[in-house]
């Protein structure tokens, strides 16, 4: 009994296997990742960039917009590096606490990445139905409140992540079918009992998501009733334009989620495991590339200031 007791340890290490069943293609699958990587380091980096030294952009929603890029670069950074290592150098090893803290990041900020969009539809709420007091409601104050208060959430609700997978005993060993720890991928090598896991981590999702896409949901139920009471047509227009690209940023975020939430809870094998972790992947960088990317073609003011830049004649604060 001494030496069964012994044999559920804490591993020193899990490793990595990359995309089963596409071992032999990780090379190719490398570029399109690494190029959308990129893409997302450098446009949400111009975008912090533009917001911090460009005053016309010093306002409530890019604020927001800041917000939702410094997210994303710790949520794409935080899983696409230790991807293309596997890919390209086949460093697969990943020791137990960091993998803890991988976990962590990448849920926290997923989680921050909807809540940030929650905040971004009621501020389009504010602008659109509340336009006289959108600078009086919606002050810096606030806006650094509901930021931290958004950030407090996602950590409050997945440290329990972490102490919930340091508890397992694990016996079942140290592989695993993924290019980044995931919680339920990492609770699985585990010989122990997981339902306390996978029930934590259905109610964090429902409480995160559920509660983000209500508040969504009912702003843009009351953008649309008051936009549609506008009696100009070009004004109704207008004032749909401003939600264009958070509407894109919403199904860039919201559409690979999904797909991974209900596939793993109701696609049961006919969706193969390969697919599994391209969506995964895919959810944590799909937005990160194409926020600021839709960002910069759909809003004006971003538009002219990216112009004014090119064009060498730049209005911008210079470094103290």
């Amino acid at each position: 009994m001494l030496i069964l007791n012994k044999t559920y340890q804490t591993p020193a290490s899990f490793i990595l296997n990359g995309i089963p069943g596409l071992e032999d293609m990780h090379g190719w699958i490398s570029f399109p990742f690494c190029s959308m990587y990129v893409v997302a380091v450098v446009g949400n980096c111009g975008l912090l960039y533009l917001i911090r030294y460009e005053d016309s952009l010093h306002r409530p929603m890019y604020y927001f917009l800041a917000m939702l890029s410094l997210t994303d670069l710790v949520m794409c950074s935080s899983t696409i590096p230790k991807a293309l290592c596997i890919f390209w150098f086949n460093l697969k090893d990943i020791g137990f606490d960091e993998c803890l803290v991988q976990m962590f990041f990448i849920h926290t900020f997923t989680g921050m990445e909807s809540g940030v969009l929650m905040l971004m539809a009621l501020d389009r709420y504010v602008a659109i139905c509340y336009p006289l007091r959108y600078s009086v409601i919606l002050t810096n104050a606030v806006i650094a409140n509901v930021g931290l208060t958004t950030l407090l959430r996602g950590v409050l609700l997945i440290i329990p992540f972490t102490f919930l997978t340091k508890r397992l005993p694990y016996c079942r060993g140290n592989v695993i079918p993924h290019t980044y720890c995931d919680h339920m991928s990492v609770a699985k090598l585990s010989c122990g009992n997981v339902k306390v896991n996978a029930i934590y981590g259905l109610m964090v999702a429902l409480l995160i998501g559920g509660f983000d896409i209500l508040c969504i949901t009912v702003s843009y139920t009351m953008i649309l009733r008051a936009v549609v009471s506008l009696s100009s047509a070009d004004a109704r227009q207008k004032a749909f334009s401003t939600c264009t690209a958070h509407i894109c940023a919403i199904v860039f975020s919201y559409s690979p989620a999904f797909f991974s939430f209900f596939s793993h809870r109701f696609g049961g094998h006919t969706i193969s495991p390969s697919c599994h972790i391209i969506m995964a992947n895919i959810y944590v960088l799909l937005p990160p590339t194409m926020n600021p990317v839709v960002y910069g073609v759909k809003t004006k003011q971003i538009r002219d200031c990216v112009m004014r830049i090119l064009s060498g004649s730049k209005d911008t604060k210079s470094h103290n």
